[in-house]
């Protein structure tokens, strides 16, 4: 049983605790009302697991931080009935929300609980906000905050009764040759009661950014300069766009073919300058490489020295798998992973065993294989940069994390700072 007075809201962690996607959190008032924040999925096994199951006449409304699948990819779900919840989100979401709910239905091989039906529905029921607008939902007021993570993406400060909850969603302090950094300077962190952190790097510091991409121009320049072709399976959204940016700032001189899902993220995200730290050098960038748009463009590509950019990031399907088939066993090409490598996925496989599983049996891989961590996530040093902002009253919760670098996350909070970190279970609900 949870005690709390009148006044008080609760958390309930529907998924993303102690684990990486499906993320949801249940922000509810002691008469009812109550909002969602995210309703994502994750895979395990190639099985699709959704959050703890909430009826969309259960909740008010839901906030979307950001259009990728483990965030949003179970919304369609509460699109079969009557009832149908407004989702507040960025344009930007909204658009690339519905582009990758679209293609999961079309590309998965599994029964999924939702149709294009849904998927549509959902579509139509987004509520498009602006960065730092307040709007009020009932007895909720809620804003959305420029994350830094993919265009679009916020971070959701909601507050209810007197009490304020920032949940940062997927969020990063450090600019990108994409996008601004996540701006939270007009944050009063003074007035929290309660953080909802994600920690997928908690346990990681990053390399410095300029450095970075000076390695990964020169690598690339390297594997063609031999003769050789590099692909570089990216996520189709924020991260392909960023490794053009990167591969144009330092005026790399190999042709650069995008490839896949990749093309279609990138033409929305050229539609809304607002989300974008310098439209005119992305829009040059993304337009001045080869955008594939037939078959005989993907053998032509391979017949020469060039850099290809197409999903999957974590080389689950998509046009990666294409060319992968056809470079892996050739030690002059080369395979860079600039993408987060789930545990299980085939992108890790590939880093952790120099494997990757074709035509059902593992098979080793002669490309070089490395892997860039061009993040769009906080690393370890930029999170705790972001606690030292907390007082010690406010409680943090610690999600979208593997176990261990939460856990090991939490002991440096707490040599640091007196702060009430937690570590919440799926199913867990706390009062606030």
């Amino acid at each position: 049983m949870i005690a709390y007075n009148k006044d008080s809201i609760t958390l309930r962690f529907l998924g993303g605790c102690k684990e990486v996607g499906r993320v949801a959190i249940l922000v509810e008032r002691e008469d009812g009302h109550k909002c969602l924040l995210d309703y994502g999925v994750s895979f395990t096994d190639d099985e699709p697991l959704f959050p703890e199951h909430i009826r969309p006449k259960d909740i008010d409304f839901i906030a979307l931080t950001h259009a990728h699948l483990d965030h949003s990819g179970g919304l369609p779900l509460f699109y079969s009935g009557q009832v149908k919840p407004m989702i507040v989100s960025t344009s930007m979401s909204a658009k690339l929300s519905s582009l990758l709910w679209f293609d999961f239905i079309r590309i998965s091989r599994h029964n999924l609980p939702f149709e294009e039906v849904e998927a549509k529905e959902a579509e139509n029921n987004v509520f498009k906000v602006e960065y730092d607008k307040e709007i009020q939902k009932g007895p909720f007021t809620i804003k959305l905050i420029n994350a830094g993570h993919i265009p679009g993406s916020a971070s959701i400060l909601v507050e209810v009764n007197d009490r304020k909850v920032l949940y940062t969603g997927d969020f990063n302090t450090i600019e990108t040759q994409l996008l601004r950094p996540a701006e939270l300077d007009n944050i009063d962190f003074k007035e929290l009661d309660a953080v909802i952190m994600e920690t997928t790097y908690a346990n990681v510091d990053h390399p410095d950014r300029r450095e970075l991409e000076k390695e990964f121009v020169e690598s690339a320049r390297d594997v063609l300069d031999r003769g050789g072709i590099v692909l570089v399976p990216a996520f189709a959204v924020g991260r392909s766009q960023e490794i053009i940016c990167i591969l144009k700032r330092y005026n790399f001189e190999y042709p650069i073919i995008l490839d896949g899902m990749a093309r279609i993220a990138s033409k929305l995200i050229l539609e809304e300058p607002y989300y974008l730290k310098n439209y005119k050098f992305i829009k040059n960038a993304l337009t001045s490489v080869k955008w594939v748009t037939r078959r005989e463009d993907r053998r032509r590509a391979l017949k020469s020295p060039s850099l290809i950019v197409t999903p999957a990031g974590m080389l689950k399907g998509g046009a990666a798998l294409y060319y992968l088939k056809r470079i892996y066993n050739d030690p002059k090409n080369a395979i860079f992973l600039v993408s987060y490598q789930i545990p299980g996925t085939p992108g890790r496989q590939l880093l952790d065993s120099g494997t990757i599983s074709l035509n059902g049996r593992p098979e080793k891989v002669r490309a070089q294989i490395k892997w860039f961590d061009f993040s769009a996530h906080c690393g370890r040093k930029e999170l705790l940069e972001f606690v030292s902002k907390l007082e010690p009253e406010t409680k943090l919760f610690l999600i979208h994390g593997e176990p261990d670098a939460i856990t090991e996350f939490i002991s440096q909070v707490k040599e640091r700072y007196e702060i009430d970190v937690l570590n919440p279970d799926v199913g867990s609900v706390y009062s606030i």
